[in-house]
């Protein structure tokens, strides 16, 4: 249900979550509520808390920004419980208090849905908003669950004739069964990519959660070692999931595209390229790097680089959005190699989305403001028609 002429659309800002990305979800929120149009936007902050429970959380930017190096999250107890909407005919959110006969917070025109990871950015939220005919922004049921998992991720791109680097995927049983064998595996894949180093990986989670590069090869042959690293990556990894990635490391320049879905049908666009470059001696873009250490990181936007690979990013990243079949936005991380190819790394649905983040820098990059961003995002959602499409 569309907003009524003369009142301002309601947008709900949903954001924490039940994943391990729940801190840079409310940071993304901080972000998201200080820069929406309050004259345009009647807006409705929805906490997740970590045990799940929804709750109608502070319109307070700075309660959810990292300060110190302090984390924020959700508490249950941060206010009142919150419903979701229930079917197409009750797309409101309703309030409920101890006490107090539940009370209804109006028809909401669009969830702005700023989850990361499991339990959100996945699909599964998509999914709950999609049996109650709610508009959203972003990618549906199907991208986002795509996207989520690298394993299926890398599957469909492969199918779409786009480049990524060479994986082996290693679940709960094969792990639990054969682990001298799936070792095996993964040392003859990174000998046959030509890899001294392979990176581990929760299959989904993002913000490196997890994340282990481990040393597999040298001189041409097996380090010593190398099995037992492996083991204690892939133990890291499966704490955050037990579906876990073993990628072969690609040689190159770390750089990332934004996407953009266009208004009124209009094609996708695609942003300027910006670049990832560790500064610290670090081994890679780790999660301490990209939200606890500014100095350990430099990012670059737009990239120094060549018309050329710019336009071959841009071209890739538009190609891997529609091959995963995204809607309204994404951040698409490539390896450029000297060589001039272009290796997908990851597709992400929903992307850090702090002003400092590197998708809002894309898009300021190349005109759009941070604000602007987020009206545009909200026109997308409510031009998407629901049900089957």
């Amino acid at each position: 249900m569309l907003a009524d002429e003369g009142r301002r659309r309601r947008v709900a800002v949903v954001f924490g979550g039940r994943s391990s990305e729940h801190a840079i979800s409310c940071v993304t929120a901080a972000g998201v509520l200080r820069a929406l149009d309050r004259q345009a936007w009647d807006v409705v902050p929805v906490g997740i808390a970590p045990d799940g429970r929804w709750v109608l959380a502070a319109d307070d930017p700075g309660r959810w920004e990292l300060r110190d190096g302090v984390l924020p999250e959700v508490d249950g107890d941060d206010g009142p419980a919150v419903l979701a909407p229930r079917s197409p005919v009750d797309q409101g959110l309703t309030a409920l208090e101890p006490g107090d006969v539940p009370r209804a917070l109006g028809a909401v025109d669009v969830v702005l849905p700023l989850l990361h990871g499991p339990f959100g950015e996945d699909g599964t939220l998509q999914g709950l908003l999609e049996l109650s005919d709610t508009r959203y922004v972003g990618s549906g049921v199907l991208a986002s669950a795509l996207a989520m998992d690298k394993h299926y991720a890398k599957t469909v791109l492969v199918a779409a004739g786009i480049a990524v680097a060479p994986w082996v995927l290693l679940t709960e049983r094969s792990w639990r069964t054969d682990r001298h064998g799936r070792l095996g595996t993964v040392l003859a894949m990174a000998a046959e990519a030509g890899a001294d180093a392979v990176f581990v990986k929760p299959s989904r989670a993002g913000s490196s959660m997890g994340v282990t590069r481990v040393l597999v090869r040298s001189d041409g042959a097996e380090v010593d070692g190398a099995r037992e690293a492996l083991t204690a990556a892939v133990e890291t990894a499966r704490q955050h999931d037990p579906r876990v990635l073993v990628e072969a490391g690609v040689a190159g320049r770390e750089l990332e595209c934004g996407v953009l879905g266009g208004l009124g049908g209009a094609a996708p666009q695609a942003s300027a390229v910006g670049e990832v470059a560790v500064t610290d001696g670090r081994d890679f873009y780790d999660f301490e790097a990209k939200y606890l250490d500014g100095d350990a990181v430099a990012l670059t936007c737009p990239a120094d680089v060549d018309d050329d690979v710019a336009a071959a990013v841009r071209e890739v990243a538009l190609s891997a959005f529609d091959a995963l079949g995204c809607e309204g936005l994404a951040r698409v991380d490539v390896f450029a190699g000297a060589d001039g190819s272009v290796v997908v790394n990851e597709v992400n649905t929903m992307p850090g989305f702090t002003p400092s983040s590197m998708f809002p820098r894309l898009w300021e990059a190349s005109g759009l403001t941070y604000p602007a961003l987020v009206e545009r995002l909200l026109l997308l959602a409510l031009e998407r028609p629901t049900g089957l499409r």
